[in-house]
């Protein structure tokens, strides 16, 4: 049971009196503390693999549905081309984290592409930029008022991390809820470094005084759909998830929607860890054990972070006009510096 895993005490990892310069705005890469980790060599049979993948949306004749229902009855009435937007988004990555999760099912992972590219559409996150999508700054602004999920500094494999912080809840549950998790999922993708394509999640479940709605749990429903979200639409892109001073209230909820979380999720689950373990405390927030002052201040932060993310996916899609706008170039590549592709397509 994972009530096992978790210790009923709270724990404090930093102190009530912050030092040193304030910090209000994300890094913009790793420290130097931070190192990427080489890339695994594939076999021959998964290389196999990826390249009946790669045929497959490198089609001309390749066309997605509009919504996850739609999806699966197939009908072409409601399927429509690839854009340049989502040939940007079918990377080599991505088709590798999708063959992994389907465990190199070949077929499993093409049919689990295309639900993602459907349910991206239907969403709203499918387009370039900010303008581009239903699901953006401005829609989930409120929803961060308070400073409850933050993106702040790279872990120690450069993974960058989003802090999540239930204490600091503001609204009552609702879709925009849902809607802003997985806009900040988008954006702290944007922040991910050449050769890193997972993230990294510090949980922080400590009540704060600007928390308005603490000491609920959500319902079962709106965790079920978060977790379809993040194991459907987000696969292999948890790295490393640090869950720290776990109330009786949050140890139930978990317990309610451990059943519900993949297996290779639960190895990636750390409890009541300290989190320099993990972070480099140059880039770690004094709240739990590092050097930075970050105080959140969400008209200082908010835009900021919106902007920075803004510029990361200009130059990702500069670089993949650059290199073709091809199904199937590399995240190293376009999130890369050099003239020359390291993974030709």
């Amino acid at each position: 049971m994972v009530l096992n895993k978790l210790r009923g005490k709270t724990q404090d990892h930093g102190s009530d009196h912050k030092s040193g310069p304030v910090v209000y705005t994300p890094f913009d890469h790793p420290s130097g503390a931070s190192k990427v980790p080489a890339e695994a060599k594939l076999s021959d049979t998964q290389l196999d693999k990826y390249q009946q993948v790669y045929a497959h949306f490198a089609s001309a004749d390749i066309k997605v549905a509009s919504s996850e229902e739609t999806h699966k009855h197939k009908d072409p009435s409601h399927m429509s081309p690839l854009t340049d937007a989502e040939k940007a988004w079918l990377t080599r990555e991505c088709f590798l984290r999708y063959l992994r999760a389907t465990k190199w099912v070949v077929a499993d992972a093409i049919d689990r592409i295309e639900l993602t590219l459907a349910w991206r559409r239907e969403f709203g996150v499918a387009g370039k930029f900010e303008a581009d999508n239903v699901v953006n700054g401005k829609l989930c602004s409120e929803e961060n008022e308070t400073g409850k999920e933050v993106i702040l500094g790279f872990e120690n494999d450069s993974r960058p991390c989003l802090y999540l912080k239930p204490g600091r809840q503001n609204t009552k549950t609702s879709q925009r809820q849902v809607q802003h998790l997985v806009y900040m999922l988008e954006r702290v993708i944007d922040f991910m470094p050449s050769g890193q394509d997972q993230l990294a999640l510090l949980i922080d479940f400590k009540a704060h005084p600007v928390g308005t709605q603490g000491g609920k749990i959500p319902p079962v429903s709106i965790g079920r759909q978060v977790l379809h979200i993040l194991q459907t639409h987000y696969p292999e892109r948890l790295g490393k998830a640090l869950l720290t001073n776990i109330p009786w209230l949050g140890r139930t909820f978990m317990n309610i929607i451990y059943p519900f979380i993949d297996p290779m999720t639960r190895e990636k689950l750390v409890f009541d860890q300290p989190f320099p373990n993990y972070v480099p405390v140059e880039q770690l927030d004094q709240d739990f054990g590092g050097d930075v002052n970050f105080e959140y201040d969400h008209a200082k932060y908010w835009p900021v972070m919106v902007e920075m993310a803004e510029k990361k996916r200009q130059r990702y899609y500069e670089r993949f006009d650059k290199f073709g706008k091809k199904v199937g170039l590399s995240e190293i590549d376009l999130r890369g510096d050099g003239d020359d592709l390291v993974h030709p397509v």
